[in-house]
């Protein structure tokens, strides 16, 4: 299922006494809020809870600062703890061919070439190293995890709910 909106940050509190807040980058590239205009801050289930213009952002260490307009003092900014930072898949940065926002991975059916249907992809996280790990939801057993490689994930198709996979020799078993 392919989402209206994509999700680029968590406010996680304020900054300042000016309604700046600080937010926890949920994107590749920490770069893009500052071409940001425009957003949505919706709750953990995704329902809106406002829309606003973006004033100003700037990057600070491992987070973004950000003045939305009519956000002026602290008590406005600190309400917003908690919300996620969205934006109109229009507006998202373009992603170049094979790659895709995890929000668009959710859901999908993980299929091995050897042993079928494993299950759905229920979370993907970073790890220390330089790829991403899928989790795969199964129904009874422990969730499988597998590194987001393109050794091991073959064919990903977001339009028709699947992703296919060849897991390395004694993967699968290790969770059976």
């Amino acid at each position: 299922m392919i989402n209206d909106r994509i999700i680029i940050g968590k406010i996680t509190g304020a900054h300042g006494v000016r309604g700046e807040v600080k937010v926890f980058p949920i994107t590749d590239n920490v770069r893009r809020f500052s071409k940001l205009k425009n957003c949505f801050l919706v709750n953990e289930k995704g329902d809106l809870k406002h829309e606003f213009k973006v004033k100003s952002s700037r990057v600070d260490r491992d987070r973004v600062l950000v003045v939305f307009d009519d956000v002026s003092d602290r008590d406005k900014a600190e309400a917003l703890k908690g919300l996620y930072v969205s934006v109109d898949r229009a507006d998202a940065v373009k992603l170049p061919k094979n790659e895709f926002f995890i929000v668009d991975l959710m859901g999908l059916t993980v299929i091995d070439e050897n042993l079928g249907e494993l299950g759905v992809i229920d979370d993907v996280y970073e790890t220390g190293a330089q790829h991403h790990i899928i989790s795969v939801k199964r129904k009874g057993k422990k969730d499988l995890q597998i590194p987001f490689l393109k050794t091991i994930c073959k064919e990903t198709c977001i339009e028709e709910g699947y992703m296919k996979v060849e897991l390395p020799e004694g993967l699968y078993e290790i969770y059976e």
